[in-house]
Formats: C-alpha cells, sequence, structure tokens
C-alpha cells in the first residue's frame, strides 16, 4: 500500500507563509504527478496545485503567484511553499499522488489555518 506523509500544516496569521511537505513510498520512477489538494469547511476537495514527472507545474488561478509546488531532493516527495496567505487559504490540504498506472493515492490530510 502506497503511503503518503505529510507535514507542516499549523496556524499563520494573514499575509504569513507555511510550507507543506509530502513525503511518497513508492519509488519516483513509478510516480507520473504529484499534488495538492484542499477542502474547507462545507466545500468540495479543489486542486491548487500539481508537479508532473519531467516538472512542468500547475496552479488554481486562486494561488498564482502566492504557492510554489517544487518536488524536494527525492523526486518522491513535493513542499507546497505558500506566502501571502488569506483566510480563505483555510482548509485541510491533501497531498495527492498519480502514478504512471493511472492509481490515485491520498495523504492524511493536514490543517491550515489563517486567522489573525
Amino acid at each position: 500500500q502506497v503511503q503518503l506523509v505529510e507535514s507542516g500544516g499549523g496556524l499563520v496569521q494573514p499575509g504569513g507563509s507555511l510550507t507543506l511537505s509530502c513525503a511518497a513510498s513508492m519509488s519516483a520512477d513509478d510516480i507520473a504527478s504529484m499534488g495538492w489538494y484542499r477542502q474547507a469547511p462545507g466545500k468540495g476537495r479543489d486542486l491548487v496545485a500539481r508537479i508532473f514527472n519531467r516538472g512542468s507545474t500547475w496552479y488554481a488561478d486562486s494561488v498564482k503567484g502566492r504557492f510554489t509546488i517544487s518536488r524536494a531532493d527525492a523526486k518522491n516527495s513535493v513542499r507546497l511553499q505558500m506566502n501571502s496567505l488569506e483566510p480563505d487559504d483555510t482548509a485541510v490540504y491533501y497531498c495527492n499522488l498519480v502514478s504512471d498506472a493511472a492509481q490515485m493515492y491520498w495523504g492524511q490530510g493536514t490543517q491550515v489555518t489563517v486567522s489573525a
């Protein structure tokens, strides 16, 4: 069973920064892409950012220019650097992995709260 271990959530004031990290137990050679979704209370789970195995990235319009997704030294790990955080960024953030075999895996979720 593939495991995704997340870390880095917490409470931050508006305008602050946080970095989320996710490490996968799958070999990088078998990963098509990794990304981050978020789910605010009472809302659906939305894609925030994704990085593909050749390094290209995708961002939701709401986070462009503020969030950066990147691979850690090991290509089966990703980081999400979140700057200029706003109260609307408050959500549970989930790491997501899509394998070369088109299987999808999820982390357990980490809470990000942006509040004064």
